[in-house]
């Protein structure tokens, strides 16, 4: 499993607003959209391209296309759609698709109890969508489904994650085409689960809930 921690000013100054609990859901929502582009940046070194020949006002040009089948973006709900409109601004020929999950109550583990993909991931590069990477549960059922359906590589960008979630993430993916692409590694988790210093619930602070 590869690991990039983003490591640039812009990145670190959006997360600081993002974690001051004062910040307002609209606010939230407009630099979360900011930041998941900027993560975007990363995530999508490695996206399959094809050579392409275009031409300019002046000559034909070599260059570079998306190559098929398309990337695949799937935020995982409902936290996960607060990150969807940056990952596109960035690859608007990208498909989306979407997974609701959900913590079993009696197992502890987390369910899917939604899911709209297409029906055939073969050979298909997967960007996961999950703001907090905390105990790492969710993201591990999403990647692991991905790839049960054919997937070759899954990219998941998290905000912030947590260097406990981030090992269980990697115990369970061993052997895996997997990256993760974070904004911040935080300190650990707390009793409850909580990343810290983290920034709450992301999912109730998008949508004004708390």
């Amino acid at each position: 499993m590869r690991v990039h921690v983003a490591d640039h000013p812009l990145i670190t100054h959006k997360l600081t607003v993002l974690r001051d609990k004062n910040t307002s859901s609209p606010t939230f929502r407009s630099l979360t959209e900011e930041l998941v582009t900027l993560l975007a940046y990363e995530a999508t070194r490695d996206v399959r391209v094809e050579s392409v020949i275009v031409q300019t006002p002046v000559a034909t040009a070599e260059g570079l296309a998306i190559s098929s089948p398309r990337p695949l973006v799937v935020p995982i709900l409902r936290a996960g759609l607060g990150m969807l409109e940056g990952m596109v601004k960035l690859i608007p020929t990208a498909e989306v698709g979407f997974l609701g999950m959900v913590r079993n109550e009696e197992t502890l583990q987390p369910d899917i109890y939604a899911e709209r993909l297409p029906d055939d991931l073969s050979n298909r590069q997967c960007f996961v969508l999950d703001p907090m990477l905390a105990t790492g549960g969710s993201l591990i059922a999403a990647i692991n489904y991905l790839f049960e359906r054919g997937a070759v590589d899954v990219t998941a960008i998290c905000l912030i994650a947590s260097p406990e979630g981030l090992a269980a993430v990697e115990r369970a993916t061993e052997g895996r085409n997997v990256h993760i692409v974070l904004g911040a590694l935080d300190d650990r988790l707390n009793e409850v689960g909580y990343i810290v210093p983290g920034l709450g619930d992301a999912g109730d602070r998008l949508y004004g809930t708390v």
